[in-house]
């Protein structure tokens, strides 16, 4: 005998089939809704980033999300076809280095999540503190980012970074890469060269800033070599019940065993040059983060296959010497000495993140190739997270994260016309667009 569903009151199906609409309209997969065919996007001029631009071109997705071609023939008979005659078709963005959901008003402190209590915390994981329901995401995301990497702040080691999805009701949906990378804040290099007269009873001498910065790299330094002792005698000693596991080292262990880069985040010269140096005699694959100075240590980065996830590039310069356009000149001048640069969040704040397309754009302006600013918005982050088998470009096999724009993406003439996260059409609506459809309505005299 079959089976009847259960019967719904009328009132709880209208209340409901919103809800419902609404998932499926922010690309939610457990949402109850599954596609049961492929899906084809066509007419679009097509940026796959690892490959050349194709014009007038097909993409085929599987039900499951993911790209199944690209080409330029007609779309398979039958299966439901999104026209995108006009428009230009991209991977979705990856946003570097953000505070995104961490942060909601940087003026109140109930709504800013940046940073735990202590000196070294390996064990926190910044996306167990976003919040789904921050504001600041569907503007962030209708701007193209659909994913983003969420970073803890605050102390010399912060914990780890995660990567999020742009799209989910909870962190646990929308986590992607709990573990992105371990962020560590390197001393500051900078000596105070003000008299005493002008410090008054805060003034300290320069050997004692000296002193005070090596003591600060060398208790850094002491921390990993305590972790991998711990790592080492686990290893002998794990299965003896008197032998007590330590969050804290067993987050490390990751990290030692080559798992999970390592992100420091310096600028000066100085520092950048003593994070280098530390990260080759450890072994670590890592990146430098900030990399105001980047360019006066682009040999050794570029020899030691170190990228740079570059967040100052509307930063004022610092040096006398510097030109103006120097921050502006930067990604073209790393490049061109074979490092690889990442464009990250450089405003220090969560709301502008979705200003990332600009950064890269303003790199091209100052002599950076576009595809090659393209990818440090899509292909170079995924593959500094380990994520380049799903994300970062448009190839078979990956997942259909597709962002349909008017123009140039890099321009910020250009406007973002819809996306699609794992193949399912994203809501890009925000708190802007809200409140511009109900200020077009207020009364006129």
């Amino acid at each position: 005998m079959p089976i009847k569903p259960p019967h719904l009151p009328v009132k709880l199906i209208l209340f409901l089939r919103p809800l419902f609409a609404a998932a499926i309209a922010m690309g939610i997969p457990w949402a109850g809704y599954a596609e049961t065919s492929d899906s084809a996007w066509t007419g679009a001029v097509i940026h796959p980033v690892s490959g050349p631009v194709l014009s007038n071109a097909t993409l085929v997705a599987h039900p499951d999300g993911r790209i199944a071609s690209i080409n330029t023939q007609a779309p398979p008979a039958g299966i439901p076809t999104v026209d995108l005659s006009g428009l230009h078709l991209y991977p979705g963005l990856i946003a570097s280095a953000t505070t995104l959901g961490l942060i909601e008003i940087d003026a109140v402190r109930a709504t800013v999540d940046t940073t735990e209590v202590g000196e070294f915390l390996p064990e926190a994981q910044a996306w167990q503190a976003v919040n789904p329901d921050s504001e600041v995401i569907p503007v962030t995301r209708a701007n193209g980012i659909t994913h983003a990497e969420v970073v803890p702040a605050g102390a010399p080691i912060a914990g780890h970074s995660s990567v999020v999805c742009l799209a989910g009701w909870t962190t646990e949906q929308m986590v992607r890469q709990r573990l992105a990378a371990l962020h560590v804040y390197w001393p500051a290099f900078g000596l105070d060269l003000a008299p005493k007269s002008v410090r008054g009873e805060g003034w300290k001498s320069v050997e004692d800033q000296v002193k005070e910065r090596s003591k600060a790299v060398r208790e850094l330094d002491d921390y990993f070599n305590e972790a991998e002792a711990y790592v080492r005698i686990s290893q002998v000693r794990g299965n003896d019940p008197g032998f007590q596991l330590t969050p804290a080292w067993e987050a490390m262990r990751p990290v030692l065993q080559g798992a999970v880069p390592v992100l420091v985040h310096a600028d000066d010269p100085g520092q950048i040059r003593s994070a280098v140096e530390w990260l080759v005699r450890r072994k670590f694959r890592g990146a430098i983060v900030g990399g105001r100075d980047a360019v006066r240590c682009a040999e050794l980065l570029a020899t030691n296959h170190i990228p740079v996830v570059y967040t100052r590039e509307f930063t004022l310069p610092v040096h006398d010497t510097d030109p103006y356009d120097v921050q502006y000149t930067t990604p073209f001048r790393l490049h061109q000495s074979g490092v690889t640069v990442i464009f990250g969040d450089g405003q220090g704040t969560a709301s502008f993140v979705r200003n990332l397309p600009y950064s890269a754009g303003q790199a091209v302006a100052f002599g950076l190739p576009a595809d090659e600013a393209l990818k440090g918005i899509t292909l170079h982050p995924a593959t500094l997270f380990g994520l380049q088998a799903s994300l970062g470009t448009l190839e078979p096999g990956k997942q259909a994260d597709l962002v349909a724009t008017d123009g140039d993406i890099l321009d910020p003439k250009t406007h973002v016309k819809r996306m699609w996260i794992a193949g399912r059409e994203v809501d890009l609506s925000s708190r802007h667009t809200r409140l511009y459809d109900r200020y077009r309505q207020r009364p006129r005299p």
